[in-house]
C-alpha cells in the first residue's frame, strides 16, 4: 500500500505554528490548490488542510505567508472527532514531511527567494580542461 501526496497550491492564510507540551513544534495551514480545467470553464480550486512538525514546522512559519506558492510531500491522515452537538466527525489532512518553494522571488522583494542552482554549462570549459584519449579501441575486450 502506498499514500503519498505531492500538492502544489497556494497558502490561503500565513500558517500558524505552536508548540506540544512536550514542546514539539507544529504547524498548521491550508492550501488552494486548483482543480484542472478547460478554456471557458470556470476556475475551481480545492482547499487542503496541512499539518507539518519539528524542524519543517518552524521553516514553514518562519519563511512561508499568505499567498506564497508552496510544494508539498506527504501523506493523508484521517483523524476522527466528536464536534460541540456531539456529532462524529472525520478530519482528513496532510502530513506533510517536505516542503519547498514553489516560486520565485516576487519583484517587489515581499516574498522569500526560492533560488535556483543555474544549470551546468560547457561554454565555460577551456581546452584544458580535458585529456585528449588515443586508440582506445586497442584496450576494449570487443
Amino acid at each position: 500500500m502506498l499514500n503519498v501526496v505531492v500538492l502544489t497550491g497556494r497558502l490561503t492564510a500565513d500558517p500558524e505554528l505552536k508548540t506540544t507540551t512536550n514542546g514539539t513544534s507544529v504547524c498548521s495551514f491550508s492550501i488552494a490548490v486548483d482543480r484542472r480545467y478547460k478554456a471557458g470553464e470556470e476556475r475551481q480550486a480545492d482547499f487542503i488542510n496541512i499539518v507539518t512538525w519539528r524542524s519543517s514546522a518552524e521553516f514553514v512559519s518562519k519563511y512561508f505567508k499568505k499567498g506564497q506558492m508552496i510544494a508539498i510531500e506527504g501523506s493523508i491522515q484521517t483523524r476522527r472527532y466528536q464536534d460541540k452537538d456531539g456529532n462524529n466527525r472525520t478530519a482528513f489532512e496532510v502530513v506533510a514531511n517536505n516542503v519547498q518553494f514553489a516560486e520565485f522571488a516576487r519583484r517587489d522583494g515581499d516574498a522569500p527567494a526560492a533560488t535556483a542552482a543555474a544549470p551546468a554549462s560547457f561554454s565555460n570549459a577551456s581546452e584544458g580542461d580535458f585529456t585528449t584519449v588515443n586508440d582506445v579501441d586497442e584496450d576494449l575486450p570487443f
